[in-house]
């Protein structure tokens, strides 16, 4: 890629890529921690809620807290120093900014400080998925018609598995599923704040020690965030959603290439070209050998046909892992370094004009479903909460079916009784207008697939 050399050279040159950071949590805070260790970067502030908190988050990573505190942005670029401040707008706005990285997790505030960093004429890498499912087709959209770059955090996995998508297409192999992998019973989509640490082998307390948030760990564990993650990639690779939701297949790295191909074929696929997240346990809870719980994968296959017949030979000859045809095969990455890789998306946008994945349709959707029996007056407490967790539809059956979005059920109040496990719809609950709901209605008018 290059990018290591093209940021020496503006560390040599004396013109850093300048970065704000808007969100000093753990994604962050990883961030920051390799930040500080690249030539050609230049840290220009930190927009968080609390200064105290993006001041901890530095400390924790190695900086100088003392030295990092500029007076002013204009001081800040003058001196290679860093600015804190509670307000991100005015971050945004700051003289001389490059790149804004959104990582406050908030799907509003997200889509706010990337419409405001647009308009502004910053490169974007969102960091918050949640707000690219929910309006990212049109966020890419008014950054292209700006002439800057919006696009996916490398190091989370939906821009991982973006890459191999395109590796393998580049290559010229069809592209038959992508994704990747987590742990998974289907017990799980119950799960509640109160239950979540004794999945993870923890007390509350030792959560608690450890700055660990039970929402968010949550939505790890109650499928959401694995649905969320898939539709950005089928809506950024190209890709299908299978059509009522993530199936979890227990499913090892050897396994890959056999297990996710079309059911015609064997699989469980219902056809070639979806995305699928895989189960590190099998059903009655034993774990999956060689499992693939913090990784991601592609699965491509050779040409169909006597003119696929070489390339399926070299699988062969260079001892390539395959299904019994020999016509599957897959390539997968067993970690992901989440924050600390997020560099790349920085770099890629400034000094390539790239982006690290990128939404390109309204493919696939997440859909807010009831984990019990609900009753009208209760409000939604959304993503890894104890009312809802996501499920990934193709967009088409959720606008069909009027699916509220995952990303918007949060502080809205039931009109009528949700029986467990059931989708629930905008019908189904008093949203007010908001300027993230009418981005939303914007998002689906301009994007929502044919048929």
């Amino acid at each position: 890629m290059n990018l290591a050399r093209l940021l020496k050279q503006r560390a040599d040159a004396a013109r850093p890529v300048r970065v704000g950071l808007i969100g000093a949590g753990k994604f962050g805070s990883m961030f920051l921690a390799q930040l500080r260790t690249t030539p050609g970067l230049h840290l220009l502030g930190i927009a968080d809620l609390s200064v105290d908190r993006a001041a901890a988050a530095l400390a924790r990573t190695g900086w100088d807290v003392n030295a990092a505190r500029a007076a002013s942005f204009t001081a800040a670029l003058r001196e290679g120093t860093t600015l804190l401040t509670e307000d991100a707008a005015a971050l945004i706005a700051a003289d001389g900014l490059d790149v804004v990285v959104e990582a406050t997790g908030s799907p509003a505030a997200g889509a706010r400080h990337a419409l405001a960093a647009i308009d502004a004429g910053r490169h974007v890498v969102m960091v918050t998925v949640e707000a690219d499912v929910l309006v990212g087709p049109l966020l890419a959209r008014r950054a292209r018609q700006a002439g800057v770059v919006y696009g996916m955090a490398y190091g989370d996995q939906p821009a991982l598995v973006c890459e191999m998508v395109d590796w393998a297409r580049a290559c010229g192999f069809r592209v038959v599923a992508a994704g990747k992998g987590t742990k998974y019973l289907p017990a799980f989509h119950a799960s509640t704040p109160d239950t979540v640490w004794q999945h993870y082998g923890l007390t509350p307390e030792q959560a608690a020690q450890g700055g660990m948030n039970a929402q968010m760990f949550n939505s790890f564990l109650d499928g959401t965030k694995s649905s969320i993650e898939m539709a950005a990639i089928a809506n950024a690779a190209g890709l299908a959603a299978p059509s009522d939701g993530l199936l979890f297949p227990p499913c090892g790295v050897d396994d890959l290439a056999r297990v996710l191909r079309p059911r015609a074929a064997g699989g469980v696929l219902e056809r070639a070209g979806m995305v699928e997240t895989v189960s590190s346990l099998e059903r009655d809870g034993r774990p999956v050998f060689r499992d693939l719980r913090w990784g991601v994968y592609v699965v491509f296959e050779a040409e169909e046909g006597p003119q696929g017949d070489y390339a399926r030979a070299c699988f062969r000859e260079y001892g390539v892992v395959t299904d019994p045809s020999g016509r599957y095969t897959a390539l997968y990455r067993p970690y992901h370094l989440i924050g600390l890789e997020l560099g790349i998306s920085v770099a890629s946008a400034a000094l390539r004009g790239e982006p690290t994945g990128v939404a390109e349709a309204f493919n696939a959707d997440v859909v807010a479903v009831a984990k019990r029996p609900l009753k009208a007056g209760e409000t939604l407490d959304g993503e890894g909460g104890f009312t809802v967790w996501g499920k990934t539809l193709p967009a088409a059956a959720s606008l069909a079916r009027g699916g509220l979005p995952i990303g918007l059920a949060h502080g809205v109040p039931l009109t009528r009784d949700i029986a467990a496990g059931e989708v629930i719809g905008w019908a189904d609950v008093r949203c007010p207008d908001s300027d993230i709901v009418r981005l939303r209605r914007e998002m689906e008018a301009a994007f929502a697939p044919p048929g």
